[in-house]
């Protein structure tokens, strides 16, 4: 799986939450996932949480054919970290 970003973005999301676009592979290879639809703007965009090293990290995404492109990444909510709780435990 590919994935692609805005740099500009990957760029201020680096400096102002200190994540990286470039890992977001890490985290799709992560078990186990909690994918949510959040569709915008007549496009069928996806969050997804995970947890990695006892933190929990949410992740935006649209699917383009083979590759994801990523939107945001951020700490989860209190909200995604209680329903992946609900679903996984943790």
């Amino acid at each position: 799986m590919d994935f692609t970003w805005d740099e500009n973005k990957r760029l201020k999301t680096l400096d102002d939450r200190g994540l990286d676009f470039k890992f977001a592979r890490r985290f799709f290879d992560l078990q186990p996932l909690l994918h949510q639809p959040t569709p915008r703007n007549d496009e069928d965009r996806w969050k997804t949480t995970a947890i990695s090293e006892g933190k929990f990290y949410t992740i935006v995404w649209i699917q383009r054919e083979e590759t994801r492109h990523i939107i945001s990444m951020r700490r989860a909510h209190g909200q995604e970290i209680r329903k992946y709780r609900a679903l996984f435990g943790g």
